[in-house]
């Protein structure tokens, strides 16, 4: 029986355990990456476990999501980073030089290497042929500490790809279907594999969009193969030497399979307020668009935006629209700076910032009320974009341009117009924004701690008997941006948990801090898929400062369960799903004997008023056991 890539590389970094699908094991962890909105928590974690040196091959804090410095907040985050990267020999990438996902792949990404970052877009070293998960702060701190990373193995999803993509049909397109057909909750326990004749038509680039939005299936990652598309992509980079051919074996065996006809995919939207809300562009028909914006980790590539130039090429922005561009990395900037194409889309009138998230994440350029705004990005959820009204779609490079143009969403391959081949470039080596910590020690550099930064809350041990007030009943695919908001008006207070936690949830239910602050000890009742979205922990840490002690749901997102046991609270899963409607605001309940409960496959809550018993799964394997009984991942770790 053949191995899939997948479990190939699992293999070769697998430290204990055995790897089969639903085992929990330990691999070795090679390189870890981080960014600014998370890697406060992450390096405050990583102080607490006082250690010298990271014991990783390579560990890089990025600078790109908290770029607006509208006050001190921001910049005393990026200095105290800067300071606990010097410590501990993590290379310090500075505000500018670009977005972390694609700057990891230009730079430092490897064939077969284990990638394990702070953010969820982390997968998209698999269009490099490497396994690269997106976790925690607290686990992606652990790695960098021990060199180390548990996880349960994932089933894996065989994507063969056939055919060759048509014009004005794009890798965004590609995942776009896959997430129509597999939803945001097909890829959850899963790795996604692609193969097939079609994978050979795509560049690593290409390859990186597609795997990068495979975190919105919910999957564990994604990978593809390294061949010589991938070689040529790292020469290209200057770093042929780092090329390993790499590909699943012709017989293995897969848990799932879904077949892409390449040549048959037409321009797609993921519509709002949800990534596998996707149809055609044709379907969706000429809606008119206020607002465009092109870049993020998913389509900000070298050539994702010169397809985007020359479109716009002699042309102009319709008057209705405001196009706005963010450039993934300062080589790329440059590059385009210099061949003339940046020129080419500022003649256009659209608007260049910053090599950053930027709007991706609401940090600036929030559309204005109402509007219709085309994004190239990887998450539509309802007012990610800074405006609660918005309506916000997903689409490629070429369908974004071209609707900036007509001021309408439109099929670029129903216009008649052909688009240029993009010519292949070689990018020369820059190291300008890179800090690196040579001379530095924990002994000889002191922490930068300014006064937004507060230490992270901490749970502890876990009592006899666990009390509880419901203080939220959610619904179904409640995301992160739903439990702790991501804007440019809170994401300067991520190093500050007790103001950042009085907005917990606000967009769902504004009482809820003051709820859970008027009970002490709080419950969370949840529909299905909670938690999905990006890795923030603060999603847990601000819930835990409020005294969340157990969160009840149909089903988890996988990064948010970790983080919720990582802080010491408990993710309890409905035996029976008809319970999840017996339940209101204020219902008292309690776990009796619950050191011994969450051992169990099965522990019972009980409603304090009633008597009623209440039935969840825990599925916690021995390591999370362990976690829960001590209050959370450090505190275990520490022996506390």
């Amino acid at each position: 029986m053949g191995k899939t890539l997948a479990y190939k590389i699992l293999e070769d970094h697998l430290v204990e355990g055995e790897l089969i699908a639903g085992n929990e094991i330990t691999i070795r962890i090679d390189q870890t990456l981080t960014q600014d909105s998370t890697g406060t928590m992450v390096y405050l974690q990583l102080e607490a476990m006082d250690v010298e040196k990271v014991q990783t091959e390579l560990s890089v804090a990025y600078i790109d999501h908290n770029t607006l410095q509208t006050g001190f907040e921001n910049a005393d985050d990026h200095a105290f980073i800067k300071s606990v990267a010097q410590r501990h020999g993590v290379l310090f990438s500075k505000p500018g030089n670009g977005i972390c996902h694609q700057l990891h792949l230009e730079n430092y990404g490897k064939p077969g290497k284990t990638l394990l970052g702070s953010d969820s877009h982390t997968p998209t070293g698999g269009g490099l042929g490497m396994i690269a998960i997106g976790a925690g702060g607290l686990d992606v701190a652990v790695a960098m500490a021990k060199g180390t990373y548990s996880l349960t193995v994932p089933q894996v999803v065989k994507v063969q790809l056939n055919g060759k993509l048509k014009p004005w049909v794009s890798a965004k397109d590609v995942i776009l279907y896959v997430l129509k057909q597999l939803t945001v909750k097909g890829g959850v326990g899963k790795i996604i594999e692609y193969t097939g004749d079609g994978v050979k038509s795509l560049s690593v680039t290409d390859r990186a969009t597609i795997t990068n939005m495979g975190a919105e299936l919910g999957a564990t990652t994604s990978v593809f193969p390294s061949d010589e598309n991938t070689k040529a992509y790292l020469a290209s980079e200057g770093r042929e030497s780092d090329y390993t051919p790499l590909a699943a074996d012709d017989d293995a065996v897969y848990d799932q399979e879904l077949i892409v006809d390449l040549d048959s995919l037409v321009p797609y939207a993921a519509q709002p307020h949800s990534p596998d809300n996707v149809d055609s562009v044709a379907n969706i028909g000429e809606i008119k668009v206020d607002q465009v914006a092109i870049g993020s980790c998913t389509n900000s590539s070298y050539t994702d935006l010169m397809k985007v130039a020359a479109i716009l090429k002699g042309r102009k922005v319709h008057p209705d629209v405001s196009l706005v561009i963010s450039p993934g990395s300062s080589k790329i900037l440059t590059k385009m700076a210099q061949n003339g194409a940046l020129a080419d889309i500022i003649a256009s009138g659209a608007r260049i910032i910053e090599n950053a998230c930027g709007p991706c994440i609401g940090m600036g350029q929030s559309p204005k009320s109402g509007a219709v705004s085309l994004r190239t990005f990887n998450r539509n959820f309802k007012g990610r974009s800074g405006t609660l009204d918005a309506q916000v779609y997903l689409v490629s490079p070429e369908t974004a341009a071209i609707s900036a143009v007509k001021g309408v969403l439109t099929d670029g391959s129903s216009c008649g117009e052909e688009l240029p081949a993009i010519e292949s470039t070689d990018f020369p080596f820059n190291d300008n924004f890179v800090v690196y910590p040579e001379g530095t020690n924990k002994s000889n550099t002191e922490v930068e701690m300014g006064p937004n930064i507060k230490p992270f809350p901490r749970n502890t041990a876990l009592p006899d008997s666990v009390s509880a007030k419901v203080t939220l009943h959610a619904g179904d695919n409640i995301t992160t941006d739903d439990i702790m908001p991501s804007d440019s008006r809170l994401l300067p207070y991520r190093s500050n948990v007790p103001h950042l936690a009085n907005y917990c949830f606000e967009k769902i239910d504004s009482g809820f801090a003051q709820r859970c602050k008027d009970a002490g000890a709080c419950a969370i009742i949840g529909g299905e898929n909670y938690g999905q979205g990006s890795s923030r922990e603060h999603a847990a840490l601000a819930p835990l400062y409020l005294g969340v002690k157990f969160v009840l749901a149909k089903s988890f997102a996988r990064i948010h369960r970790s983080n919720l046991i990582n802080s010491g609270i408990m993710p309890l899963v409905f035996v029976d799903p008809a319970d999840y409607d017996t339940f209101e605001l204020g219902q008292e309940l309690i776990i009796e004997n619950a050191p011994e409960q969450v051992k169990n496959p099965v522990v019972e809550i009980k409603d304090v008023k009633t008597g009623k018993i209440y039935k969840a799964n825990t599925n916690f394997s021995e390591l999370e056991i362990n976690m829960i009984l001590k209050g959370g991942k450090i505190n275990a770790i520490k022996g506390e």
